[in-house]
């Protein structure tokens, strides 16, 4: 059996929750060498999980009716769904999958609606003007970009605006207006790239269920008594992801390390394997082991190393430097880092993308990660072509080119970013299962 076909000993999220059922048959990944990057659990209520205020009426109403407070059966448990993947448990979100064609007489669940709908979508455009989590380090990582690929956008009307309309041009546009902006543009894509890289390093090991199965009479069918009905809704409260906690930017949730190792019976901690609340980088050992069999992993480590290089680039674009070298000093230390760093911008938008996906060649249009690595992708390439094109730009159609990459590149990094953005501000996502969904015939 593939490594992407099962957890390894000690790292099976969620192992602890009495709540979860893990499908053994839907732990999947992209690559049979690398860690699964999805699992899929049906929610069963624990035995005694009664919401408040409503023992005794069930009580009285079990004296009248037969019993249906039972647990559901794995057909019935089909019908909802925690999908476990690993970018949302970086990014501190908690999936349901529902099957909402399944009426709650037969399912026994009061499950929340989509947030794929037009309202839902709207209020997460609302939630990003409104919402600002500093101590959120995804929310960082996504507002970080955002703000570089703006930047970027600007450098790129320095510097190509001037060739497709020279009658804007004023005076030190290119070099002044243009050099500064790239290494601004530069730094920040840096600065993103570690909290991406900490995020990574700081995920939860144990997973987060994140959602409450409260029990409660309700009725379902009319002229007919209440029965007992399990409700489905978020529970920050119990949120074991760092992202919750106000008081530190990664590390422990809001449930503090002792809370936890009283309800975990494998004794991991939130973060690592080891009790550390927070680490910089791995052990030696956790990373022959664990990370560099971790797909998001090793693209934030890859998107890091691109960015550091690429970092050069904009430094050796200030005026006062790139203006006082050869051609052969600026393909070496301007260019090829250009060159390099793209490239490496290309391989891990590829891999965040991938990551998403069940299977390497079956994209994952319902998910919103994939869309931000396609676009993360698309503009590793427009900033790869511009590198590519540089030591050529003294013909006058080249630098056209090569600064019009560096335009449409920058815009689709935006976009990416700006998906980001929302996907770090939406923790619990509502998808809807569909017809097709393979997981529908398959049992638990």
């Amino acid at each position: 059996m593939g490594r992407n076909k099962q957890f390894r000993p000690g790292r099976e999220p969620l192992s602890d929750h009495p709540s979860l059922t893990l499908r053994r048959s839907h732990v999947s990944g992209p690559f049979s060498f690398l860690n699964p990057t999805w699992a899929r659990y049906a929610p069963t209520p624990a035995p005694g999980q009664t919401k408040p205020g409503t023992l005794a009426q069930e009580e009285e109403q079990q004296q009248q009716t037969p019993d249906t407070s039972a647990p559901p059966t794995p057909k019935e448990a089909r019908s909802v769904e925690h999908l476990w993947r690993s970018r949302d448990n970086r990014k501190g979100r908690h999936a349901l999958k529902v099957d909402y064609r399944a009426p709650t007489k037969e399912t026994g669940y009061i499950v929340p609606p989509p947030t794929t709908t037009f309202r839902a979508v709207a209020r997460g455009i609302l939630r990003m003007a409104t919402c600002a989590p500093i101590w959120d380090v995804s929310w960082l990582v996504a507002v970080t970009f955002t703000l570089g690929s703006v930047i970027w956008i600007i450098n790129a009307f320095f510097v190509w605006l001037p060739l497709a309309d020279p009658g804007t041009e004023f005076s030190g546009e290119s070099l002044l207006g243009g050099g500064i902006s790239a290494c601004i543009g530069a730094t920040v894509f840096e600065i993103g790239s570690v909290l991406l890289l900490l995020e990574a390093v700081n995920a939860n090991q144990t997973g987060c269920f994140g959602w409450a199965l409260e029990t409660e009479l309700s009725k379902v069918e009319k002229n007919h008594a209440d029965r007992s009905v399990t409700k489905v809704k978020p529970s920050e409260d119990d949120c074991r992801h760092h992202h919750v906690n106000r008081r530190n930017l990664v590390g422990v949730g809001r449930l503090s390390s002792h809370q936890l190792s009283r309800g975990l019976s494998n004794g991991y901690t939130t973060s690592s394997s080891d009790g550390r609340s927070f680490r910089w980088w791995p052990s030696w050992t956790e990373l022959r082991t664990h990370y560099f069999h971790e797909l998001g992993f090793l693209a934030s480590l890859v998107q890091f190393l691109a960015a550091t290089i690429f970092w050069i680039a904009g430094f050796t674009g200030l005026p006062g430097i790139i203006d006082h070298m050869s051609q052969r000093v600026t393909n070496g230390v301007y260019w090829v880092p250009q060159i390099v760093g793209g490239t490496g911008f290309i391989l891990s938008g590829l891999l965040f993308t991938l990551e998403t996906q069940e299977k390497w060649y079956r994209p994952a249009f319902h998910v919103l990660g994939w869309y931000i690595g396609v676009w993360n992708f698309i503009g590793g390439i427009g900033f790869t072509l511009c590198g590519a094109l540089g030591p050529a730009s003294s013909a006058s159609g080249v630098e056209y080119q090569a600064t019009l990459a560096t335009f449409w590149g920058s815009w689709a990094f935006m976009i990416g970013s700006t998906i980001q953005w929302y996907e770090s501000l939406e923790k619990y996502p509502v998808e809807k299962k569909r017809s097709d969904d393979a997981s529908i015939q398959s049992d638990v």
